[in-house]
């Protein structure tokens, strides 16, 4: 269940990332046509950086179920079947610290238990704890710049998911 769960939100996370990468495109696109006609979109680079800031971690995210990131295995090489099993249970552990800590961090960033307590009044919240991260606005976008942060949340979700999923062995005949 882990498992096939696991892999349906790495499914979900390429197609939104695919979208982005297709939007990402588009965006330049459209800046290069708008800048040679001399008639710039002044917000087309702010949208292309934060779907770029998207893209990659729900990509990344992906990467951590597939268990297809770049690295250097000049030391895996090195090691037999059990070495190589063994490392390859410590890069897990690893990974699934890193999103643990990313977990942390995004709770301590955003308060959501302060948040709630303040009654979702972000600025009775904001005089209460002097964290102003739901209040920043983008610079030409015009919108909260705690959409574009909420990416972290979904890539800590995802990260964790796809970690222990992948400490845990899978059942023998279960398809991957």
């Amino acid at each position: 269940m882990l498992h096939t769960l696991s892999r349906r939100w790495a499914r979900v996370e390429i197609f939104c990332a695919s979208f982005f990468a297709v939007l990402i495109t588009l965006l330049i696109l459209l800046n290069v046509v708008t800048r040679a006609m001399n008639a710039s979109i002044y917000w087309v680079d702010e949208a292309a950086i934060y779907a770029m800031v998207w893209m990659a971690f729900l990509a990344a995210s992906a990467g951590i179920h597939e268990r297809n990131a770049v690295s250097v295995t000049i030391v895996q090489d090195m090691l037999g079947a059990r070495g190589q099993r063994i490392l390859g249970f410590a890069v897990d552990l690893i990974v699934l610290l890193f999103a643990a800590l990313i977990m942390f961090f995004l709770w301590r960033w955003l308060l959501p238990l302060d948040l709630i307590r303040a009654g979702f009044d972000f600025e009775a919240f904001q005089g209460e704890t002097f964290n102003f991260v739901y209040a920043e606005p983008t610079t030409t976008l015009g919108f909260k710049k705690i959409w574009v942060w909420s990416i972290m949340v979904i890539f800590a979700f995802g990260a964790t998911l796809h970690a222990i999923a992948n400490l845990v062995p899978m059942r023998e005949g279960a398809l991957r």
